[in-house]
């Protein structure tokens, strides 16, 4: 029923957080890029709160004599196939461990020996 001459209009909108430019395809290609690569991923758009959360989980990886890759991903549609809303996110063996919030080189060892 509209009222006063207004009728309803379907409004388009998305149910994705990227903005609808993910679709099936790409979807699935970020369930797999989520079990494959490196142990250690940062998730994040590559700003400087991200590269803080790298250089902080790099610096965590060497005092503790562990191998130092890092899989930095940018690619929004991989980071919603890991459910994060706000980034930079740490993930460790395909867990996320951390998100929104710059951990530092401390903090970044304690998960590590926590979850390895």
């Amino acid at each position: 029923m509209a009222l006063f001459g207004k009728k309803d209009k379907e409004e388009k909108t998305t149910s994705c957080c990227c903005g609808g430019n993910c679709n099936a395809e790409s979807m699935a290609k970020a369930e797999n890029a989520k079990t494959e690569g490196a142990g250690v991923k940062v998730l994040g758009s590559g700003c400087a709160k991200c590269n803080q959360l790298e250089a902080a989980t790099k610096a965590a990886l060497e005092q503790l004599g562990m191998d130092t890759t890092i899989d930095h991903v940018t690619d929004f549609s991989q980071i919603a196939a890991y459910g994060v809303m706000s980034t930079p996110a740490l993930v460790v063996d395909g867990k996320v461990v951390s998100y929104g919030k710059v951990l530092k080189t401390e903090e970044v060892v304690k998960i590590l020996q926590k979850v390895r």
